[in-house]
């Protein structure tokens, strides 16, 4: 394998190989000066110079006489915001384009997280309640700070499962995960009315009955079911996220690769008072973006207070030894919807107040409606 160091021999080498690379080589040969015998349209040079040092960043740029094609790229090679300690990094609208495994992510139809239009969803009297199976028992786990979320995941020996609601199979609880805002109001990925909350909890779930661990699930049919919780503030807070997030538990997370232990916990706290949910079909939202999962939104929140919210905004993507980057607004843009359907159990006739504008507006349809005559 030759790594190709002179952009004036890019295209020599690689030119008629793969029409894939064409692109990238045009641009490596345009700043430079080098003769490219290609035409294209111009680009400004800061979109130019900025996708250049992505694919150097990544060694994109790296032929093969015998196969050529690109090399794997680190999986872990991903983040939220446009730099991460003076590196270039690919942020959300490069996800799909620096590895091939993570194509989903530009080219998908179902991606998540979207906005849910409440005027646009529809009753399904057939959504039964979610049933959470604890076996009685609390559970234990370790909260990680990974540079990109807060992370809990639960002990091997501690098995939540979930079903009922959209499922088909019963879930098994693999990890929770805080997304937050830098401000108050940002921070959630999912949009409500094209409104965004200051958090929002997702518990993942994979399918244990067809799969035998979250890694199998992930990238197979049926794979994952994701539970989504906005946050809000208030002045109290939910007793769950309060065994995570009090100053004793947080400040143990500061920096990227901490790690806490934590035991006791009621899974069941973790969820608003109500069994009112929507639902949709769509994918991880973070790469490779597979499109295996079954969204669940609780129609009402939970409450974090301003002290909590400061101090997960305190957390660095970082560790001690690197620059501060606060870990918030760790979120990945709305993506189109792409006709899918939004389901709900919701009660169109009343309305919480927690949630503004969290009913339909007009019952357009009922579902299989012919059936309940």
């Amino acid at each position: 394998m030759e790594t190709l160091r002179q952009p004036q021999d890019l295209w020599k080498v690689c030119n008629g190989k793969d029409a894939g690379w064409t692109r990238h080589l045009q641009l490596i040969c345009r700043v430079s000066g080098a003769p490219c015998p290609w035409n294209e349209g111009r680009k400004s040079n800061m979109d130019i110079i900025w996708e250049i040092l992505i694919i150097l960043q990544a060694n994109f740029i790296v032929c093969t006489t015998a196969q050529p094609g690109p090399p794997k790229i680190h999986e872990g090679w991903w983040a939220y915001k446009e730099v991460v300690q003076g590196s270039f990094v690919p942020v959300p609208s490069f996800w799909g384009l620096v590895n091939s495994a993570w194509n989903l992510c530009s080219v998908g139809k179902r991606q998540s997280p979207v906005n849910i239009e409440t005027s646009h969803m529809i009753f399904d009297p057939f959504l039964t309640p979610l049933r959470l199976n604890t076996g009685g028992r609390k559970v234990g786990g370790t909260m990680y700070n990974t540079g990109r979320h807060v992370s809990l995941r639960l002990d091997k020996e501690h098995l939540v499962n979930i079903s009922g609601g959209p499922m088909t199979y019963s879930h098994r609880l693999e990890e929770i995960r805080l997304h937050f805002g830098s401000e108050d109001g940002q921070g959630s990925e999912h949009l409500l009315n094209g409104q965004a909350f200051s958090g929002e909890v997702q518990l993942i779930h994979y399918n244990h009955e067809l799969y035998t661990n979250y890694t199998e699930a992930a990238k197979s049919p049926n794979g994952l079911v994701i539970v989504s919780i906005f946050m809000k503030i208030s002045e109290t807070s939910n007793s769950f996220l309060n065994r995570m997030l009090n100053r004793d538990t947080i400040t143990r997370i500061t920096y990227k690769n901490d790690a806490y232990l934590l035991s006791g916990l009621n899974i069941e706290e973790v969820y608003p008072e109500t069994s009112s949910f929507i639902t949709y079909e769509g994918s991880m939202t973070i790469p490779p973006c597979f499109e295996t999962a079954t969204w669940i939104l609780m129609n009402k929140p939970i409450y974090v207070t301003k002290m909590q919210m400061h101090s997960m905004r305190l957390l660095s993507q970082n560790q001690p030894s690197q620059i501060f980057l606060s870990m918030s607004d760790n979120v990945r843009p709305v993506q189109p919807l792409n006709n899918r359907c939004i389901r709900t159990n919701i009660n169109f006739s009343m309305q919480g107040k927690d949630c503004p504008n969290n009913r339909a507006q007009k019952l357009q349809y009922r579902v299989n409606e012919w059936l309940l005559k």
